[in-house]
This record gives C-alpha cells, sequence and structure tokens, in this order.
C-alpha cells in the first residue's frame, strides 16, 4: 500500500491510498472553493448523559445530485470533483460538511472505489484488503489527536438508510468522549469481569454462540459471524476474530488477510436475503438490501469510570444490520424504539441466521 497526502482548495486534508507502489499523485484541486466554515458544537444531555452534536451547517449539504455530478468520482476534464485526480484505489478525506470538527473532534469520508455504480460487495479482496488498511491507518492516525478519545468506521447504503450519495463509500467519525453505546458495553464488560472473578464477557458471548450453533452465521479460520441472541434488528450480524484484540491495529496478518474473503461473503449474502428465486432481488423496482456496517472499537481514552476494565478487555467486532423486515418492508424505529428504547424485533434471531446460511455462495 502507498500513502500520499494532499490538501483541497480549501484546506481539507485528502489521502490517496494505492495498491500499486509507483502510483503518482501530484493532481491539484482547481475549484474555487472558500475556507470551509463549520458551527459544530457538542452538547451534554444532563438526564441522559450522553453528548448530541449541533451542526447546523450541514442542512446546505449535497444532497443526491445526478451521477453524472457526483463528487466522489474522480475528476475528468473540466467536471472538478473533490478527488482531484483522474482515477483512484481509495481515497479518505475530510467531510466538507462534517458533524464534528475542531475541538469536537473531526469527520472524513471513505471512498471504497472510484467506480459510481459499484458496491462494497463487488470489490476485489485486493480493493477490500485496502479498505482494511486504509481503517486501519485512519484509526492510528485519528487516535494522536488532541481532541478525539474513540474512531469510528462505518458504512450507510441505500437511500432507506439515509444516504445522500449514491457512491460507494462510508465514513470515519472521531469523537472527542467515548460514545454511549460503547460505554454500554464497558459497563457490562465491567460487571461481568467482577461477578465471574475475571472472566470476559466478549469471550463468553462468542464462546457461547458456537457451542449453541443455531445463530452462527459463517466460520472462518481466523473470524466467526453470528446473529446476536437478543438482535435489535431484523438481519443482523456480528462480525469478531476469534483472537480478541480492542482495535483494527490489533489485528495479525492472518486475520487482516482472511477479512476480504468473510465480509465479502457476508455482503453478498445480504444481498441475498431478500431474493425472490426468480432472479429478482425482491418485490418489483425494490433497490439493494440497505445495511449499516459498524466498527466497535476500545476507546483511546481513560477507563476509570469503568471499573477493573483495560482497552485490552475491549472485542473489535463489525455490525453488519438492515432497517428492512421483508421484501418492501422496512423496520421503523417508532414509539418503544424511538422513545424508551426498547427494540422490538420481528425476526427471530435464529430465523435470521437460518436464511443467512440458505444464501451462501455456492
Amino acid at each position: 500500500m502507498k500513502k500520499t497526502s494532499t490538501r483541497l482548495a480549501d484546506g481539507r486534508e485528502l489521502i490517496y491510498y494505492d495498491l500499486r507502489d509507483d502510483a503518482v499523485r501530484d493532481a491539484v484541486d482547481r475549484r474555487p472553493l472558500d475556507p470551509t466554515v463549520t458551527t459544530s458544537e457538542v452538547r451534554h444531555d444532563p438526564l441522559l448523559g450522553d453528548a448530541v452534536a449541533i451542526a447546523s451547517h450541514r442542512q446546505g449539504r449535497t444532497y443526491h445530485p445526478p451521477a453524472d455530478e457526483c463528487p466522489l468520482c474522480p475528476t475528468q476534464g473540466d467536471r472538478l470533483s473533490e478527488i482531484p485526480d483522474s482515477s483512484y484505489d481509495v481515497v479518505v478525506f475530510q467531510n466538507r460538511f462534517p458533524s464534528l470538527a475542531g475541538d469536537s473532534g473531526r469527520c472524513e469520508v471513505v471512498c471504497f472505489t472510484s467506480d459510481h455504480d459499484a458496491r462494497f460487495a463487488d470489490l476485489s479482496e485486493e480493493q477490500a484488503r485496502l479498505v482494511l488498511d486504509a481503517w486501519t491507518d485512519r484509526t492510528a492516525e485519528l487516535s494522536h489527536l488532541p481532541a478525539v478519545e474513540q474512531v469510528f468506521c462505518f458504512e450507510n447504503r441505500g437511500a432507506e438508510i439515509g444516504v445522500t450519495l449514491g457512491h460507494p463509500h462510508g465514513q470515519i467519525y472521531a469523537y472527542p468522549f467515548t460514545t454511549p453505546r460503547t460505554a454500554l458495553m464497558l459497563r457490562s464488560l465491567a460487571a461481568h469481569k467482577e461477578a465471574t472473578a475475571g472472566e470476559n464477557l466478549f469471550d463468553s458471548i462468542v464462546e457461547g454462540e458456537l457451542a449453541d450453533g443455531s445463530r452462527v452465521v459463517l466460520e472462518a479460520e481466523h473470524w466467526i459471524a453470528f446473529t446476536p441472541f437478543a438482535a435489535h434488528w431484523p438481519y443482523e450480524v456480528h462480525l469478531y476474530p476469534r483472537r480478541r484484540v480492542p482495535d483494527l491495529l490489533g489485528l495479525d496478518e492472518d486475520a487482516r488477510a482472511e477479512f476480504p474473503k468473510v465480509y465479502l461473503e457476508l455482503l453478498k449474502r445480504f444481498d441475498r436475503i431478500f431474493d425472490t428465486g426468480d432472479g429478482a432481488e425482491g418485490s418489483a423496482g425494490e433497490s439493494p438490501t440497505p445495511y449499516i456496517a459498524a466498527w466497535h472499537q476500545a476507546p483511546f481514552g481513560a477507563l476509570e469510570d469503568f471499573d477493573g476494565v483495560v482497552r485490552e478487555d475491549f472485542a473489535l467486532h463489525l455490525e453488519l444490520f438492515t432497517i428492512r423486515r421483508t421484501s418492501g418492508k422496512l423496520k421503523f424505529l417508532a414509539g418503544s424504539e424511538s422513545g424508551m428504547s426498547v427494540f422490538i424485533n420481528d425476526v427471530p434471531p435464529e430465523a435470521a441466521a437460518q436464511r443467512l446460511r440458505e444464501v451462501a455462495s455456492s
């Protein structure tokens, strides 16, 4: 992998990640851009104890542009985009409309491929490995910023999720705090460790799923994927490396080498879940399966609020889930979910796992 860092016309950082070591990246951003102005502010909710980012400048962000005006495609002639070069493998750049900025953290966009019409599942294993290497490199770099406490790499796919740009891409949020979801995990981890004289909760969950077997979706030498016992979403898969590590930086070469094959297979299965069997995906005109893919990594900040827990107790894992519950129907977060944070799942996790096994590649 070759890494080349440059600057866009408004001063934002852009980084090329290339498969070839002889790649030359010297194109200049020719757009007449003014310096980026953001209004991001993190506010603390005294009742719930969580944080909310207020970012009014995002109201003006690019919204469903036509394909020939996509800002994530390479620059071609006089059609200028966020990427100055005429081609790329993987590109990461600072978001022009960030939810977090300055002392409130940082937001980056990850373009998985220059092919506008591709999906992550269409990438080769070599390309998918390059994305993993980019995620890892950005996690390492962002963790050193003074304002950053936790790094979150994720992909939103599909208009139903709220994606406003159709080009295959993901994002990285570098938070100035430990996120509420991670804090819940750390509290559960601490309680389990104390109650069991030192056992690790993540290890117990993975071992339990392997022993039960009914929710296991895929097993590989270095990775295990399963639907959790109390899945929140209709089709939800958790992917763990068999050797517990706290973050992407901790993965060894064997796990890194195997990840692309495993992850691409999971994504392809998600695209087959609602296949009607007649060659058409879902109901007439239905879009590909919308999903969120989210990496959970240990925070880099101090863990003194979680008695007895150290970073190495946390288990890196990826959560992949869709908001579609059946063909043509979405799972909405209505009163119980949005008002009380109590999820109601219409699809038993065991049935979801069975369906995901049925649609495995032959």
